[in-house]
């Protein structure tokens, strides 16, 4: 509920389109592949702003989830050597696993780190008083750490 009318962006007039399966490379780096969608894309970003000076990130915004661009995601963990992803929905069964385990079948032996997931808790949804509690945005920076400095 916190994402509605949260963010304020331009939109072209004319008729447009964004294909299917097809990420979008919001921020290029090179030293940790931060894969993302939906609210906490603007997450990530902020908190890119915070350790800007330290990290550079490369930033994907899957845009769909089925299908996902696991190409771009490949070449990206390929460049960096290491990932996390970050989603606010439950950690088991989300797409996260998915996409690890596509990471771990095409680009395992890139890997400088093990990828790791940011996600909500396995529990339901809480209502709009305890949401800022289950949403990962707290959590991030602490695992970017855990990831490099592994």
């Amino acid at each position: 509920m916190r994402v509605y009318r949260a963010i304020k962006q331009e939109v072209p007039e004319e008729e447009y389109t964004i294909e299917l399966g097809k990420a979008s490379i919001v921020k290029e780096g090179n030293d940790l592949t931060v894969i993302t969608w939906g609210a906490m894309v603007r997450d990530v970003l902020k908190i890119n702003e915070e350790i800007k000076n330290k990290y550079d990130l490369e930033i994907i915004d899957l845009r769909t989830l089925s299908p996902f661009d696991i190409d771009t995601i490949i070449n990206s963990v390929k460049k960096t050597g290491r990932a996390i992803i970050v989603h606010e929905a439950p950690k088991t069964l989300g797409l996260g696993a998915e996409i690890v385990a596509q990471i771990n079948e095409k680009a395992l032996l890139s890997l400088e780190a093990p990828v790791f997931r940011v996600t909500g808790f396995d529990t339901i949804f809480p209502l709009a008083k305890l949401e800022n509690y289950y949403l990962p945005t707290n959590r991030i920076k602490k695992n970017i750490e855990k990831v490099m400095s592994f």
